[in-house]
């Protein structure tokens, strides 16, 4: 057995678990997410205690079963916290700006970019228009706008402009010139 499956998952109040025979939906105060569990994989509730066990004591469903109680318990997390990706943009006269449901970004190109921003999502601009936050209750989903906006214009190596995630540590790299 899997020793993170077998961690018991802590249900706080306010938090719904809806139990599915393919799915498992959280409800909280930040959203629903739901996600999916792995076949020959069952959640039991006990209280305000949830549990995965698998149905059989098979080599790949060990991995199964750490795999979908984590999945579970980054859903409750989400429902109850959140998550939260932090983006800086570098670059003289690069920009962003939030108009109505989505971001425009200014970002050297010859037109603006205008990304739409995706239900359950929430994404602040600063007011020098140069950091961004993408908030949301589903894990993935916040990981894979924050990536999206990020491959708008990836930080370059030569001058290190661009999109990059807060803290992101980048090498910059010597031109022709700098080489010898």
């Amino acid at each position: 057995m899997s020793r993170i499956g077998r961690q018991p998952i802590k249900i706080p109040s306010g938090v719904k678990v809806q139990l599915g025979e393919a799915s498992l939906q959280v409800q909280g105060p930040k959203g629903t997410v739901s996600c999916l569990v792995p076949p020959g994989i069952a959640f039991d509730m006990k209280g305000q205690i949830l549990t995965a066990k698998p149905k059989d004591e098979a080599v790949p469903l060990s991995a199964m079963h750490g795999l979908a109680r984590s999945l579970a318990a980054g859903a409750v997390k989400g429902v109850v916290d959140g998550y939260k990706k932090d983006l800086e943009i570098y670059g003289v006269g690069f920009k962003a700006q939030k108009k109505g449901n989505a971001v425009v970004f200014n970002l050297g190109y010859s037109h603006p970019i205008e990304f739409p921003i995706p239900e359950g999502i929430t994404v602040t601009v600063d007011e020098k228009s140069t950091k961004l936050s993408v908030a949301g209750a589903d894990k993935q989903l916040v990981g894979q706008i924050a990536a999206n906006m990020r491959r708008l214009r990836s930080p370059d190596p030569y001058k290190n402009k661009g999109v990059r995630y807060a803290g992101e540590v980048l090498k910059k790299k010597a031109g022709k010139t700098g080489a010898k």
